[in-house]
C-alpha cells in the first residue's frame, strides 16, 4: 500500500510539473530516433525520446504506474539533447527530462541513505559557493603537489575507488590552486582598439579545476578588442542542479548570476563551457513562471554566448603565428562537438571556423562529431556502462582521423576524451585539449602585458 501511495503522490506531482502540451506535441514519427545515443546502442523503444514521452504521458494519463522501471529510464537519457534539432514538431525534450526528473526526485526512494547525503553536500553545501569552490581547487592542488597523488597511485589506492572514479582521479588536470580572478583580477583592458564589454562567465568546478583555461579565455577577448568583466557576485550556473531534479536550487542560482551581470553592465555574458551555456541560455524558460523574474532573465539568455562565436563573429581577428620551418607538417586536429553547445547553443560551425583558420593546422573531421561522448555532467559516473561503450565507440571514430588533437568545448567532454585516449587511442600521443588552450597557445602575442585591475 505505501508503494502505491508513493508512486500516485509521484503521478500527481508529474500532472503538476509536465508541459502537458509539450506530451502531446510529439507525433510520434521517430526522427528523434536515430538521433538518440541511448536508442542507437540498445534499438529499445523505450531509450528513445519518443519512448519516454510515451512513458511520461502514459503516466499522467493514468495508463501505467510511475514505478522504479519508469524511474530507471528517466534516469538513462543523458540530456544531450541531439532530439530537438532532428523533430519536426520542435518538441521541447530537454524541459520534459528536467520536469520529470524534477517530480521523480520528490518522490523517489531508490536513493540509498548516502546518495542523499552526498547530493546535498555537492548540489547545496558545495556548488553554490564559490569560496568552498575554491577551496576544493586548493585542496586538490595540495593532493597532487605534496607527493600524496603520487603515493595513492604508486600504492594502487584508486582500486580502493568505484572503477570510473578511479579512472577519472588519473586524467584529473593539474590544478592552478586560485580563481581566473585572483588571477587576473575583476577587470582586464582591451587590447587595440576596443570593441565592446563582455562578462566572463567563471563557472564553479571550470574554476576551481580549470582556472588556467579561463585565465586564457579572458586573455583572447582581451587580445580580440573586448574588455573583460569578472563579477565576483556570480556562481555556479545551476546546470547540474536542473539536470538533476533540484529545480529549485536552480533558479536561485540563475537569479544571483542574472543580478551580477546586469550590475556589470556588461554588453555579452561570455561561456568557455558548453554545458553552462546551455543552461545561461535558457535562463528565461527556467523563470518563465516567475514574471517578476522574466524581463531580467531574458536580457541575460539573449546576450550569452560561447566563446568561439563571440571571437568569431564580433572580435577582432586574432593575431595567430605562423608556421615556421620548411617542409613543417601541419598539426592535424579533429574536433569533439559539446552536445549543448551544438544542440542547443547551435554553436558548432564557431570553433571549426577558428580551427580552420589556424596557420599549419589541418581539420579532419570525425564521423559522428555531434553525438554524446557519454560524459553527459556526472553521467559518465552515474550509469558508467552507457558510457563507456558512447566512449569506445567515440574513441573508435577519434582514431580514424588519426589527429593529433581531439579539441572540445566542455571540461567535461574533455576529460572524457583525455579518458578515451588512456584506454582506446591507438596513438598514445594523441591529446585531448580545450579549443581556448589550443587558439592561446598559437597566439603571437603582443610585447603589452594584460592590464590587471582589482587584483
Amino acid at each position: 500500500m505505501a508503494k502505491t501511495a508513493d508512486r500516485e503522490a509521484l503521478r500527481e506531482t508529474l500532472k503538476i510539473k509536465l508541459d502537458y502540451d509539450q506530451l502531446t506535441n510529439c507525433m510520434r514519427c521517430g526522427f528523434c530516433l536515430p538521433a538518440c545515443p541511448t536508442f542507437r546502442e540498445t534499438g529499445l523503444e523505450a531509450e528513445s525520446p519518443r519512448g519516454r514521452i510515451a512513458l511520461m504521458k502514459a503516466t499522467v494519463d493514468d495508463v501505467m504506474e510511475p514505478d522504479v522501471p519508469f524511474e530507471e529510464q528517466m534516469s538513462h537519457c543523458l540530456g544531450c539533447r541531439a532530439c530537438e534539432p532532428a523533430c519536426p514538431a520542435d518538441v521541447k525534450y530537454g524541459r520534459l527530462i528536467e520536469q520529470a526528473r524534477d517530480a521523480i526526485e520528490l518522490h523517489t526512494k531508490q536513493h540509498r541513505g548516502w546518495v542523499k547525503g552526498v547530493r546535498k553536500l555537492v548540489f547545496q553545501g558545495l556548488f553554490p559557493h564559490p569560496k568552498r569552490m575554491e577551496l576544493l581547487g586548493k585542496g586538490l592542488k595540495l593532493y597532487q603537489r605534496s607527493g600524496l597523488r603520487a603515493v595513492v597511485r604508486k600504492t594502487n589506492a584508486t582500486k580502493l575507488l568505484p572503477k570510473q572514479l578511479g579512472d577519472m582521479e588519473r586524467i584529473l588536470p593539474d590544478v592552478a590552486g586560485k580563481g581566473v580572478a585572483k588571477t587576473l583580477g575583476t577587470r582586464i583592458a582591451a587590447k587595440g582598439e576596443r570593441v565592446g564589454t563582455v562578462g566572463l562567465f567563471r563557472g564553479c568546478l571550470m574554476d576551481a579545476m580549470f582556472s588556467e583555461t579561463n585565465r586564457k579565455t579572458a586573455e583572447l577577448l582581451s587580445e580580440a578588442g573586448f574588455d573583460v568583466v569578472i563579477p565576483e557576485a556570480q556562481n555556479c550556473c545551476g546546470a547540474l542542479h536542473a539536470h538533476s531534479g533540484e529545480t529549485e536550487q536552480a533558479k536561485e542560482l540563475a537569479k544571483r548570476n542574472i543580478r551580477a551581470f546586469r550590475e556589470a553592465g556588461v554588453d555579452a555574458i561570455v561561456s568557455n563551457a558548453g554545458g553552462c551555456g546551455a543552461i545561461l541560455v535558457e535562463y528565461d524558460h527556467l523563470l518563465h513562471e516567475e514574471p517578476e523574474w522574466l524581463e531580467e532573465a531574458q536580457w541575460f539568455a539573449n546576450r550569452t554566448k560561447d566563446i568561439s562565436s563571440i571571437l568569431w563573429n564580433e572580435g577582432r581577428t586574432l593575431p595567430f603565428a605562423k608556421q615556421t620551418g620548411s617542409g613543417a607538417e601541419p598539426v592535424k586536429v579533429t574536433y569533439q562537438d559539446s552536445c549543448h553547445l551544438k544542440n542547443v547553443m547551435k554553436g558548432g560551425a564557431a570553433p571549426r571556423k577558428l580551427l580552420d583558420s589556424l596557420p599549419g593546422v589541418e581539420l579532419v573531421e570525425m564521423k559522428d562529431a555531434g553525438s554524446c561522448c557519454g560524459s553527459a555532467g556526472i553521467y559518465n559516473i552515474t550509469q558508467p556502462d552507457m558510457a563507456n561503450r558512447l566512449l569506445e565507440k567515440k574513441m573508435d571514430d577519434a582514431n580514424s582521423t588519426t589527429a593529433h588533437y581531439i579539441v572540445t568545448s566542455n571540461p567535461g567532454c574533455l576529460l572524457q576524451m583525455k579518458l578515451g585516449i588512456e584506454r582506446h587511442a591507438n596513438d598514445k600521443r594523441m591529446q585531448a585539449v580545450h579549443i581556448v588552450d589550443f587558439l592561446h597557445e598559437r597566439i603571437e602575442h603582443s610585447n603589452r602585458p594584460i592590464d590587471k585591475v582589482n587584483r
